[in-house]
């Protein structure tokens, strides 16, 4: 991509997403969400592959029926209430509406199922884009609605994504789409408690981010895409194996790592609301997602295959992993857990 093209369609989205963050109506955050939309498609669609061409197209289908819903959602709301303010949702159907809709953007179930083929359709970098940068304009606007949103929606939403996001992803052997239903198992865990303690919602996925940046960026160093590359990470950089190796125990929430954290605050607030059964069901769901991150670690930090050919293939390359500049990222979304708790 020329470098001016790439400057505006990176502008655009940045633009994009500070004026849904700036936004007081809904026309306005949705005219950011459509920008957003239209400065991400070139992105996933650059790469010169029917695949790519494939993912762009289910992304702008799906992006596109969301944001009609979402614009008829904001017009029945204005209908009613006749202003098109964020916080005045007094309709009663409308904060149904504008939930499905917001969480359709950013990819949670039932309306998951555009991400994983879209993120296996992309570049391991736009992967990372899609899975971070694009869910914070839809996750804002769920939080700017949690207190009308309806609670057992969330709950039921959020249990089906942190289970068949963990469920999904086991049988995955491509890191892309095992990150995706990642992902969506996240969002899970972000829609347990947004309409109770959205603070914390958003810490669980500003975190959340913080881990799979560095985690997804240090796959695209490696020219790490499958789970049987994962075996040879070690021939190119050891020390990308074991920041790897840490970055994904702490995404799957093991303690003492900072991954933990969010989990361990959600389940607190569960318990406190007394929803005890709501929250020993999430914590066996999470297991299904402990099962293929454990997996993926073990891959990549014990399991050291000598002489095969992928390894004598990875030897040959002539890949210059500067691993050691996510040292301190590493540190900080893997060490966080000591320094918080009281």
């Amino acid at each position: 991509m020329q470098p001016m093209p790439n400057l505006i369609i990176m502008t655009g989205l940045i633009l994009s997403t500070a004026l849904v963050l700036v936004s007081n109506n809904w026309l306005m955050a949705w005219l950011g969400l459509e920008m957003n939309t239209l400065a991400a498609l070139p992105i996933i669609s650059k790469t010169k592959h029917p695949r790519a061409i494939e993912a762009s197209t289910k992304y702008f289908l799906t992006q596109a029926i969301a944001s009609s819903l979402l614009l008829f959602s904001s017009t029945a709301n204005a209908w009613y209430t006749g202003t098109w303010s964020i916080t005045q949702m007094d309709s009663k159907h409308t904060p149904t509406l504008m939930l499905i809709a917001l969480t359709m953007k950013a990819g949670t179930t039932p309306t998951h199922f555009w991400l994983p083929e879209v993120m296996q359709g992309s570049t391991m970098t736009t992967a990372m884009l899609i899975s971070t940068w694009q869910k914070i304009a839809p996750i804002i606007l769920l939080i700017s609605i949690s207190n009308k949103a309806p609670s057992n929606l969330t709950l039921i939403m959020g249990l089906l994504s942190t289970t068949l996001g963990g469920w999904g992803g086991m049988n995955q052997t491509q890191l892309r789409k095992m990150m995706a239903y990642s992902s969506i198992a996240n969002m899970g865990w972000t829609l347990m408690i947004l309409t109770s303690q959205p603070k914390t919602s958003m810490m669980n996925i500003l975190i959340y981010m913080a881990i799979i940046i560095p985690t997804m960026m240090m796959m695209e160093t490696s020219s790490t895409k499958t789970l049987q590359s994962m075996t040879t990470t070690w021939s190119t950089s050891p020390v990308t194996a074991m920041m790897l190796t840490l970055m994904l125990l702490s995404m799957s929430g093991l303690p003492p790592l900072t991954g933990f954290l969010p989990k361990l605050m959600i389940l607190n607030e569960l318990v406190a609301q007394n929803l005890t059964p709501i929250a020993v069901t999430t914590m066996a769901t999470s297991l299904l997602s402990l099962v293929f991150y454990l997996r993926t670690a073990y891959l990549t930090a014990l399991l050291n295959p000598p002489n095969s050919t992928t390894s004598t293939m990875k030897w040959r390359q002539k890949i210059k992993t500067k691993a050691m500049i996510f040292t301190p990222t590493t540190m900080t979304t893997t060490m966080i857990l000591p320094a918080m708790t009281k």
